[in-house]
This record gives structure tokens, sequence and C-alpha cells, in this order.
């Protein structure tokens, strides 16, 4: 497209992201980005209600389409339709989020779907879940640290600060609480 010719009557390209290249109509006296808001914020909003349902969005989506016509208004400001660039982009944002938020909801769908699949935790693990929480904290963090998280006596040591011995001391004392409270025998508590 060439560009515009200053006293002919070119429409620019209406797209969000117009750039330099954009042809341009020429005006002697464009209107102030004020006069452009004011008078069309309330219309824009209306339209956009329109189609989101929900009158915040709609300004939101206005709000932000106003924003960049201004962080570009001596361009803007000089189409033969700066509120048809607005409109544009308003449009263009209001279809974005409609996307967005099809995909998120989508999203949710399938993870609301593939948990619903999902069996909670058995009897057993509430058990030992239940066990744990009445361990002091520090064995409570070498079993959990040991059987769970799979780190070695010397790094649970190091961890913590203490002696390997200590951290076997806390082992097999969380494992006697476990094994009493769980109903275990010995033979088998002592088998981690």
């Amino acid at each position: 497209m060439a560009p515009a010719v200053p006293g002919t009557a070119r429409t620019a390209t209406l797209g969000a992201t117009a750039g330099p290249e954009t042809p341009v109509a020429v005006h002697d006296n464009p209107p102030t980005f004020d006069e452009v808001y004011a008078g069309h914020f309330g219309d824009l909003t209306v339209q956009l209600y329109a189609y989101f349902g929900d009158r915040q969005e709609a300004q939101d989506v206005v709000q932000e389409a106003f924003c960049r016509a201004y962080s570009r208004w001596k361009t803007v400001s000089r189409y033969d339709d700066p509120v048809a660039w607005i409109r544009r982009v308003a449009w263009n944002l209001a279809v974005s989020r409609w996307r967005r938020a099809g995909t998120a909801l989508n999203f949710l769908r399938r993870q609301r779907r593939d948990e619903a699949e999902l069996d909670g935790p058995g009897p057993d693990r509430v058990a030992l879940v239940a066990a744990l929480a009445t361990l002091p904290a520090t064995q409570r963090r070498a079993m959990v640290l040991r059987y769970l998280a799979d780190l070695s006596i010397a790094e649970i040591a190091d961890r913590e600060g203490v002696a390997a011995g200590t951290v076997k001391s806390w082992l097999h004392r969380g494992r006697a609480a476990l094994a009493a409270q769980l109903g275990i025998g010995s033979t088998e508590a002592r088998r981690g």
C-alpha cells in the first residue's frame, strides 16, 4: 500500500500493532486524546459489555485499548478515524481474553476430570501420616528425609548439623514409635 498523500482520504490499517509503515491521512487539526476518550469510552464499553457479558472486563479491555492509543497518539490521532483503531484494538484484546479464558477453562475441566479418576489416600497412608505427626520434630524430619527423600544418614547428619550417630538414634526411636502406633511387629520396623 502506498503512503498517504496529503489531501487524500486514506484510512489507516486497523490492526492493534500499527507501526510506522502504516499509512495515515494527514489532518490539519487532529482530535485530542482527551476529546476522543471522553466522547467514546462509554460507547466502546457498551459494545464490549455486550460481547463479554461482564462490565468490568469490558471496561478493562477498553481502558487497555485507550492506553495503547495514548502511547502512540501522535500517529493514531492523524488517522481518518482514530476511534476505529481504538475499537479494533479493544476487540482484538477482547477476543484474546476470551480465547485465554476458554483455554484455561478447558484445562481446569481436564484437571478436575483427572482428579476425579484418582483415588484418595488409602487408610494405611492416612494412618502413617497421622502417626508421623505425633513424632518429635527431629525424629519426623529424619524419617521423612531417610525414607521419603532417600537421603543417606551422612546427608541427613550434614543437613541437620548433627553427628551420624544422632541421626541413627532419631531413626531408631522414630521407627519404634511408628511401629507401636501402627501395630507393626518389631522385626518389620527394623527393616528400614
